[in-house]
Order: C-alpha cells, then sequence, then structure tokens
C-alpha cells in the first residue's frame, strides 16, 4: 500500500483462480493473465472445454503453470471441495475471479424455485463460498485482488430476468461491501459489469418450465443480438481495471447507458426498456 491507505498497482504475480473459464470471458482472461505474469487456476464444469483452454494458455505461455479443476458450481459440496483443494494446493492465490455464470428465462410466474435457486447457485453462492473459503489466502498476500463479475443486470432489472437480475444484484452487493471490509486488509475489490458480451450465455441460458417454447426462442435470439462485445476485449479491459485497483467496470456502451439511464430514471426506466422493445419488434416485422 502507498501512503493514505491507498493500494499499489496490481502485479500479476502468483497464482490467479477464475471460475467459468471454459468460455466466454473467463476463457478469455486466462491468457491475458497469463501473459502478464499470473500462473493460472481455472474452474468450470465443462472438462473439454476447459481442458482445451488450459491447454492453449499452456502452449501460448509455457513459462506459466496452468491447472484445470472440474466442479459444477451449482453443487455445494463441489464448491467445497474445490475450495479445499485451492487453499491447500494453491497457497500464493493473489487473484480470484469469480466469473461464472448462469441464465434463466422466465417471468417469476414462469420459473420454479427449484429454477430459480439453481441460478443463485451458480451466480452467488458459489461466489460467496469460494470468496469465505479463499479470504484467508487472500489477506495472507500483500496486495492481491478479487473480482466479481455481475452485469449489466446488476445495474437494473428487466422484465423476464428476475432469477438472473436478483443474482446479479446482490452479488454486486456483496462486492460493495466486501471492498470495505477488505481495504484495511490491504486487498483491492472490483465489481464488473459487463453489458453485451459475445459469449455462450444466451445458447446456454435455461428456460423456466412455464415459458411457452416459441416465446423462449423469440427471448433467446433477441438476447443473442446484443451480444456483440468481444470477449478478448472485456478481458483486457478486466486485467487493466484490476491493475488499477477500480472499484467498478463497466464494459461496453450496452452497460454504460444503461447505467446513465438507471441513475436518471430510476424509478421508470422499465417503461422506456419496454418501449424500445417494441419498438425493435415492429422494425423486425417490418
Amino acid at each position: 500500500m502507498t501512503g493514505g491507505g491507498r493500494l499499489r498497482p496490481y502485479a500479476f504475480t502468483g497464482t490467479a483462480v477464475v471460475t467459468g473459464a471454459a468460455s466466454g470471458i473467463g476463457a478469455a482472461l486466462a491468457p491475458v493473465l497469463a501473459a502478464r505474469g499470473n500462473d493460472l487456476v481455472l474452474l468450470d464444469r465443462d472438462a473439454a472445454r476447459l481442458e482445451a483452454v488450459a491447454a492453449s494458455v499452456r502452449a501460448a505461455v509455457p513459462a506459466r503453470s496452468v491447472g484445470a479443476v472440474v466442479a459444477d458450481l451449482a453443487d455445494a459440496g463441489q464448491v467445497d471441495r474445490a475450495a479445499g483443494l485451492l487453499r491447500r494446493e494453491h497457497p500464493g492465490t493473489t487473484l480470484l475471479v469469480n466469473n461464472a455464470g448462469v441464465a434463466l428465462t422466465g417471468r417469476f410466474d414462469q420459473v420454479t424455485l427449484e429454477e430459480f435457486d439453481w441460478v443463485l447457485d451458480v451466480n452467488l453462492r458459489a461466489a460467496v463460498r469460494l470468496t469465505h473459503a479463499l479470504l484467508p489466502t487472500l489477506t495472507a498476500q500483500p496486495g492481491a485482488h478479487l473480482v466479481n463479475v455481475s452485469s449489466l443486470f446488476g445495474l437494473m432489472a428487466p422484465a423476464g430476468q428476475v432469477a438472473y437480475a436478483t443474482s446479479k444484484f446482490a452479488l454486486r452487493g456483496f462486492t460493495e461491501a466486501l471492498r470495505a471490509e477488505l481495504a484495511d486488509d490491504g486487498v483491492g475489490v472490483t465489481s464488473v459489469h459487463p453489458g453485451g458480451i459475445a459469449t455462450r450465455i444466451a445458447a446456454s441460458a435455461r428456460v423456466g418450465s412455464g415459458v411457452d417454447p416459441a416465446e423462449a426462442e423469440r427471448g433467446k435470439a433477441d438476447f443473442a443480438r446484443l451480444l456483440r462485445y468481444p470477449a478478448d476485449r472485456a478481458a483486457r479491459r478486466i486485467a487493466e481495471a484490476v491493475e488499477r485497483r477500480r472499484p467498478r467496470l463497466l464494459v461496453g456502451a450496452s452497460a454504460v447507458v444503461p447505467d446513465v439511464l438507471v441513475r436518471v430514471a430510476p424509478g421508470s426506466y422499465g417503461r422506456v426498456l419496454a418501449g424500445a422493445a417494441r419498438l425493435a419488434g415492429l422494425r423486425r416485422g417490418s
């Protein structure tokens, strides 16, 4: 730390743990961190994709150690076993990136509580459990850092995304409280809010059991059209935010503009979104 309690830039030394690393932002972030100097431990439930990402990083940055841990973050037992392994085998961890996320399409009355809980388990509870387990490791390392990847929907909550928005708003609150608590421990904390990043999240999203299939396909297609920002560019921006100890990062105009809208019209932005959606539908139909 520098004078006045301000953190020095993150040095990209020691081990970085990245969840949701088999695709999307996590897969793009892995080679960026390795190239900057971190050894890596990558977590995901998709063993084949995860190993492909790990092998690619090993080939590109052979000086770095790259480990892969297969774990389904919806399963608390698997999360705890992964956390125990990380604490035992990687005491030099200086960076934890809770990036894993899943989506569920449907209004609250169209999803079951089990489906709702699945989203909370992956997007929120896994991040909480991993952070709690690894916090002693992070606080023992001078200049460590924590990143929680929230979402545009951690800033605003549109209809049809009630489970996802709930998880991402909660993750944002968790992150902001931790930032205040960890300041005196010399651990930096960044909350990341990506907009429309080109990832597999739309294709892999689950659909609430009460959602009409045709409606679900239209919703997925609309969502996929918004995913345009390159994941590798998002990864570079996240690494820069970590280095500079930025408390919050909005990725892409699709996050920046809605953030302004929410600030200007916190109680009525939903009507603006609904109007924009209707206009987009008319344009597609013309």
